[in-house]
């Protein structure tokens, strides 16, 4: 007999993709960021690349992140969820890493980057948009799944109980006996012959 099963407890509700609600606005920030950059930086490469090569190759890279961010949010699987982590922690580190070095040598950016001064060019949203990024993906994945709860019943118990154990219509006792019996050698077995005088 089947074990009764209890209504699910109430849980959070997992949404089906990273790209619902706040998701939603997440994956359009980046897909502006995406847009732009690589437009930028492709204009740029082929108009004035001897310019500032370093400056425009950052920029293509950092359009290529973002690009690949967005796809990965919109997408919203679980092999796409860790791509979009892995790229809004090299978004993350890019932006500080490029943002330091255009405030300490800033000779070696003559045209600023999306990244230059950690994104002053554009409101600091490229500092703060991998760290929301981040986090709306860090919250999505700890979100609890409905779990079921087993409730067991009065029968269901005691057929758990005996269960492993042979089920015969005999007492243990006479069951017993009567193996002991089909174990004893037959009188006829028994008999020694007789031996003659």
């Amino acid at each position: 007999m089947s074990e009764p099963v209890a209504p699910p407890e109430p849980a959070a509700s997992r949404p089906e993709s990273t790209r619902t609600g706040p998701g939603r606005l997440l994956v359009a920030v980046y897909g502006l960021f995406a847009l732009s950059a690589a437009a930028r930086a492709a204009v740029q490469i082929a108009t004035k690349f001897g310019h500032a090569p370093v400056a425009y190759l950052l920029s293509a890279f950092a359009a290529a992140v973002y690009i690949l961010a967005t796809v990965a949010l919109a997408v919203g699987t679980p092999a796409a969820r860790r791509i979009a982590v892995l790229s809004c922690s090299v978004e993350l580190v890019g932006v500080l890493a490029v943002g330091t070095w255009s405030l300490v040598d800033p000779a070696t950016f003559p045209d600023a980057t999306v990244w230059s001064g950690y994104g002053s060019g554009y409101g600091f949203v490229p500092l703060v948009l991998p760290v929301f990024g981040l986090l709306w993906l860090r919250r999505w994945t700890r979100r609890p799944g409905t779990r079921r709860t087993i409730v067991p019943s009065a029968g269901g118990a005691g057929e758990a109980a005996g269960s492993g154990m042979d089920h015969d219509p005999q007492p243990h006792g006479s069951r017993f006996r009567s193996r002991a019996r089909s174990a004893r050698p037959s009188e006829i077995d028994r008999q020694e012959p007789e031996t003659p005088y």
